[in-house]
């Protein structure tokens, strides 16, 4: 069972995982980063039975013939975080001119890719938004995808770290804490949704896992990692 995926839903499919394939007897062979960049690999012709992006993607590549039209089925929604090293300062966050201080006080400044993930695009604006976009590239730590950037903070040996990327991608990394949610006018609430592929080699097969992933089988460590459904 191929699974192309968005990085937030990472844990979520791991926690399935064993029940999956006890169920059907087969494995389940997943790749998990960027949207923008799992997206790509589908139309290059990667194998993939299911796809989770975002709901805007996911109704893309139902137009393009990608994804079969009704198999489209949210995970939840997940919204974009503020994240530092675990055991340092939690900055406050939760104004424009807060986020503006915490970010012109970090030595350094961890997100995913601006151009392929859905919070490093986002964070970017942010950034631009808040004319730091160009003073601040030298703290820049750009990373594939928001699970790989934190996990990176993480295990760094800089000090007065801070990171964005969805707060999924915080919350199920060891070694950082979410500080809080982007303030209200900066706010980006994405809607994690699968598809079953049309090129989908056991669909019977790719219709148990959607359910075990949007059903009650995940539904605890959702909640855990800031799926709001």
């Amino acid at each position: 069972m191929h699974v192309l995926s968005g990085g937030a839903a990472a844990a979520v499919v791991q926690s399935v995982q064993a029940e999956f394939e006890h169920i059907t007897g087969s494995r389940i062979d997943g790749t998990f980063s960027a949207v923008g960049m799992m997206r790509d690999k589908l139309l290059g012709g990667a194998p993939c039975d299911v796809i989770i992006l975002t709901r805007p993607l996911i109704d893309q590549l139902i137009a393009s013939g990608h994804v079969v039209p009704g198999s489209a089925r949210s995970l939840g929604l997940v919204k974009t975080g503020v994240a530092v090293r675990s055991g340092t300062a939690h900055p406050s966050v939760n104004t424009r001119e807060a986020l503006h201080a915490a970010m012109c006080a970090a030595q350094g400044i961890y997100f995913p890719d601006p151009d392929k993930a859905t919070a490093g695009i986002h964070f970017m604006n942010v950034l631009q938004a808040l004319g730091l976009n160009e003073s601040l590239q030298s703290r820049f730590r750009v990373f594939p995808n928001g699970a790989t950037a934190m996990a990176a903070m993480a295990k760094s040996e800089e000090s007065g770290l801070i990171g964005c990327t969805q707060v999924t991608e915080i919350n199920y990394t060891q070694g950082v804490d979410l500080v809080d949610v982007l303030p209200a006018e900066f706010e980006l609430s994405t809607d994690y949704t699968l598809g079953i592929c049309t090129g989908a080699q056991a669909p019977e097969q790719a219709q148990i896992l959607a359910q075990l992933l949007v059903g009650p089988a995940s539904a605890q460590v959702r909640r855990q990692g800031g799926f709001e459904f």
